[in-house]
């Protein structure tokens, strides 16, 4: 399991970053993160306790799909698919379509954070 860097600045900040990028002005250096958020309090929504939990959660048993998740965990089918969107959007987990099931993996558990 590789550690995600997650870096927290401004939308205004990222977006500056992200053009500088583009045009080539930036170059990112090893380690820097790629993922970002606006502020402590979207980041905490995402790796909340219990978003955490349940990365573990898949870690360890490797569900077949998000309904198999829905039963270890207890936790509603659409409640679970959302959240499992939301951290696939950042980079946390993938979901890989496999027959006719979506399974999430775990890409990462441990988490470097970075205030700018």
């Amino acid at each position: 399991m590789k550690k995600i860097a997650i870096g927290i600045m401004s939308q205004e900040k990222i977006r500056e970053r992200m053009l500088a990028i583009a045009k080539g002005e930036y170059k990112l250096k090893p380690g820097e993160p790629k993922i970002w958020f606006t502020s402590m309090k979207s980041l905490a929504e995402v790796l909340s306790d219990d978003n955490r939990a349940l990365l573990k959660t898949i870690r360890d048993l490797q569900p077949e799909s998000i309904s198999g998740l829905a039963a270890i965990t207890g936790r509603k089918t659409g409640n679970l698919s959302r959240t499992l969107k939301t951290m696939s959007r950042y980079g946390i987990v993938e979901m890989r379509r496999e027959n006719r099931h979506v399974r999430p993996i775990v890409m990462a558990t441990e988490f470097q954070i970075l205030a700018a």
